[in-house]
């Protein structure tokens, strides 16, 4: 034997244990033999090392054979546990083969042992070798049973000889039907003709492999398409003995090409919306922003503030169109709360029927219990909104709008099916109407941003953008059903969490920020932006140090001599992110500077998914000068290590 054999010996005499080491390393056989004596020895060598044979005698101080046998056999039922003793008799021999023993030997006639040996080495080989292949079987029909696509064997007559259970699913076959007295056409018509009658296969099969796209009929007459493999098998002399095939469902493939090519347009189309907001909120930071700081003069006559108002009211409109934008892209920041929604459904409930009309019936529905989710509340209330608002836009005439909320578990065959979908427990939202609905042509195009059927003047095309924006952001899933002249439907998922909610404290509005003296470093690219910032800044008393980006903003921390309280810094700019400046500042700085991000486009530096870090301050742009000095003031007010920190 090439590789040694590993031997447990339990044997209290040295030199019986040696005697028979000896023996059977004489007849050429390799040994690794390790020699225990009591019960915790045996059990701690069982643990620790792998053994191919069991010696033991029969009778030993502190232990005793039949122990040996019981553990050794509630271990390792496979080894082979060969007695050696002097002491043992007939009865007890017997009695310990009955228990599991393999064998025992004399030690008056060890002859017997090497070829005792031989034979449980063989013996053991032989048995490992048929539970592997036993196993290797076993796992193989698994796989087979276990397997989406479809799998079956046929003789050359046709007749099946085994179908696996998605083949059986998928051509009507009861799971518990016999199909071995059966012809494969009784289910499966166009399988048997492609086997036996269709042009070209037979050559082909008798090369052994054919594939290609044919369509299968179910026993209900239904057609398939499937992609398919056919093989014929031949026995030594060259005949076929039967066949097999593989098939797997491609109905979906084309349905789920298009959902990809959509979805990756809708990515493209969200980069490119997400940059445009992100330049233009700077353009509206400056025009909103003079906008405000020229209301709190005192010296504008009647027609000059009207105008300046007008300005700032247009340049709010504008923001309100770039937020759309932002939520289309998901670069939005969120600030999600456990919402019930039938809650916040109730709390529309008056908006809802005056925003719809009176000629439009609107019902709800939802599950007695409905399970929480985690969103940002206005967000959720805009999608809402929207929906009911496209709802009412598709029935001039009147209609029935139904608004429905339901818990809904979303399972791997709807992920599979369904692109952007996970597999999960959800809460779904499902608002319906009885108006004109959509040919497919519009359905693949109605999420993306200006697309609009509506007349020039009557709409943005921002609507459901918007809703699919926020749905995935909000880490859920949007699905639309419609059919021309049946209406529409928009299911809206939103994952459920076991979280309660926690109220939270609100800013008040209205009151004007308070004045400061603090020093603060403005690091901002964006040239007017700076200059404006700067000028508010200034307004409420503050001392400014500016820089136009990190290399300047960290010169000047270094050579700034007095205490430097706040880092107010874009979060996007060339060179160095305002995540990486704050990081540096504060290694320059002994003290502890707060920060205060801003930007007109979020960044995963400072928000992950759209939802800020608990330690970040983070203003979006374009912002009012209330807004900024509320903020300021709150972060300068805050005890040093609770807010703001880089």
């Amino acid at each position: 034997m090439a590789s040694p054999l590993h031997i447990l010996h339990v044997e209290d005499n040295p030199s019986d244990a040696a005697l028979v080491q000896g023996m059977l390393e004489a007849e050429g056989l390799t040994l690794d033999v390790a020699r225990v004596e009591s019960r915790e020895t045996f059990l701690s060598a069982l643990e620790e090392n792998s053994f191919d044979l069991i010696f033991c005698d029969f009778t030993l101080p502190s232990f005793d054979g039949k122990s040996a046998l019981a553990l050794a056999r509630q271990r390792y039922p496979d080894i082979p546990f060969i007695f050696i003793s002097g002491t043992i008799g007939e009865e007890a021999a017997i009695e310990a083969l009955k228990a599991g023993a393999t064998d025992y030997v004399l030690k008056t006639r060890l002859a017997r042992l090497v070829p005792v040996v031989r034979r449980a080495v063989h013996e053991a080989k032989e048995r490992h070798e048929r539970k592997k292949a036993e196993e290797t079987q076993r796992r193989l029909l698994a796989i087979l049973e276990a397997t989406t696509d479809f799998v079956g064997t046929a003789d050359r007559d046709g007749r099946p000889l085994y179908v696996n259970q998605a083949g059986r699913k998928l051509l009507g076959i009861g799971e518990g039907e016999d199909i071995s007295g059966t012809v494969i056409s009784d289910y499966h018509p166009d399988w048997a003709k492609q086997l036996v009658m269709a042009e070209g296969l037979p050559t082909a099969l008798r090369a052994g492999v054919w594939s290609g796209e044919t369509a299968l009929l179910t026993r209900d007459g239904r057609e398939v398409p499937v992609s398919q493999v056919i093989l014929s098998h031949r026995n030594a002399a060259g005949e076929v003995e039967y066949y097999s095939t593989i098939a797997r469902d491609i109905s979906e493939h084309k349905r789920l090409e298009e959902q990809l090519r959509q979805s990756q347009k809708m990515e493209a189309v969200g980069r490119l919306a997400g940059g445009v907001a992100h330049d233009f909120n700077n353009l509206l930071m400056v025009i909103k922003g003079y906008s405000e700081l020229l209301l709190t003069r005192t010296d504008l006559d009647v027609q000059l503030r009207k105008e300046v108002e007008e300005i700032g009211k247009a340049g709010e409109r504008a923001a309100a169109l770039t937020r759309q934008l932002l939520a289309f892209s998901r670069k939005q920041v969120l600030q999600p709360a456990i919402l019930d929604l039938k809650v916040v459904l109730a709390n529309m409930d008056n908006l809802l029927r005056r925003v719809i009309g009176e000629d439009i019936i609107l019902k709800t529905v939802s599950d007695p219990v409905l399970g929480r989710v985690k969103a940002d509340p206005g967000q959720i209330e805009q999608v809402i909104m929207n929906l009911a608002t496209n709802a009412r836009d598709a029935m001039p005439q009147g209609g029935h709008l139904t608004v429905e909320l339901r818990n809904v578990e979303l399972d791997e065959t709807y992920a599979q099916t369904h692109i952007g979908a996970t597999p999960g427990r959800y809460v779904m939202l499902a608002v319906s109407d009885t108006g004109c609905g959509m040919d497919a042509a519009t359905r693949a195009r109605i999420f993306e941003p200006f697309f609009t059927t509506k007349e020039p003047g009557k709409g943005t095309g921002l609507g459901l953008a918007t809703v699919y924006g926020i749905v995935k952001q909000s880490a859920g899933h949007v699905w639309v059903y419609s059919e021309p002249g049946r209406g529409t439907t928009f299911k809206v998922y939103l994952p459920r969490t076991e979280e309660t909610a926690v109220s939270s404290a609100t800013e008040a509005a209205g009151v004007a920020p308070p004045l400061g003296t603090e020093t603060i470093l403005l690091v901002e690219d964006d040239e007017r932006v700076r200059q404006l910032v700067g000028d508010m800044l200034k307004q409420y008393g503050y001392t400014v140090l500016i820089a136009q980006d990190g290399k300047e903003a960290l010169r000047i921390a270094q050579e700034h001599k007095g205490v430097l309280h706040l880092l107010v810094t874009d979060v996007v700019m060339p060179g160095m992110s305002g995540r990486i400046l704050a990081g540096r500042i504060a290694l320059l700085r002994p003290e502890e500077v707060k920060v205060i991000y801003m930007s007109g486009y979020t960044d995963d530096a400072i928000v992950h998914h759209g939802v800020l870090d608990a330690d970040v301050v983070f203003l979006q742009k374009p912002f009012s000068p209330e807004t900024l000095g509320r903020k300021i003031r709150e972060v300068l007010d805050a005890p040093r290590n609770q807010r703001g920190a880089g």
